[in-house]
């Protein structure tokens, strides 16, 4: 099968994800296929899309799983194969890795008032949430990833799940990461700002109230330490 080590990486991603749903939607939309040209091309109605999506049918088995990477990557090549050329550059440069400074899956999902309490952080939007399940984290360089990462590559810092807290450092105010997440079309479980100066930016307030994101900002000194307390999560 043509891209190989892509097809593997998804495949391996939905089959042993807690919630394999989640990453068959984060993958869908990385690839911006929709629900119902995914269930035409897999000859299934969109309910069925739509039932392991949202977790209301059980994990596929991995022949589905199969069909539906590749279903996904046949779309895209059919098209110019621009997701799959973009994600072979992101495998061979290293401005992507540089831009991660953290990333890691918890073994056992962890809810957000734990990683609020971990890192430190007071929330600006969304308290409501603090049982929601987190299932990993990544921790950002701002500056990197939203002056050199595409859109692609900014999808890839979710890891296998779209159910992670992202770590923001070297904000300013908090404006550009929320657009980023914007960008993607993926939404992560809680977003946390690291670095600001001053007081936040009232649009990034706004986005993430009505993105309905969980927002907030660490006031852990140094990037160093807080990827350290997050360890603390492992």
């Amino acid at each position: 099968m043509k891209n190989e080590k892509l097809a593997i990486r998804m495949a391996g991603e939905i089959s042993l994800a807690e919630n394999p749903g989640v990453v068959i939607k984060k993958w869908r939309d990385i690839f911006n296929i929709s629900q119902k040209e995914l269930s035409r091309k897999l000859q299934v109605s969109p309910s069925v899309i739509s039932d392991y999506e949202s977790g209301r049918r059980k994990s596929p088995g991995t022949k589905f799983v199969s069909r539906i990477v590749t279903s996904l990557l046949v779309v895209d090549e059919g098209r110019g194969g621009k997701v799959i050329k973009e994600y072979g550059k992101l495998m061979e440069g290293t401005k992507f890795f540089e831009a991660i400074l953290a990333i890691k899956e918890f073994a056992e999902p962890r809810k957000i008032k734990e990683i609020i309490r971990v890192s430190e952080s007071e929330f600006l939007v969304g308290e409501k949430n603090l049982d929601n399940a987190v299932y990993g984290y990544t921790v950002v360089d701002s500056v990197k990833a939203i002056l050199e990462l595409s859109p692609l590559e900014l999808s890839m810092i979710y890891g296998s799940t779209t159910q992670r807290a992202l770590f923001f450092t070297r904000v300013k105010r908090g404006r550009s990461p929320l657009l980023a997440i914007k960008l993607t079309s993926l939404r992560p479980s809680l977003v946390v700002l690291h670095g600001i100066e001053g007081s936040p930016d009232p649009l990034a307030l706004e986005l993430a109230k009505r993105e309905r994101l969980p927002l907030a900002f660490s006031h852990v000194d140094t990037v160093e330490n807080l990827v350290s307390k997050l360890r603390e999560l492992d």
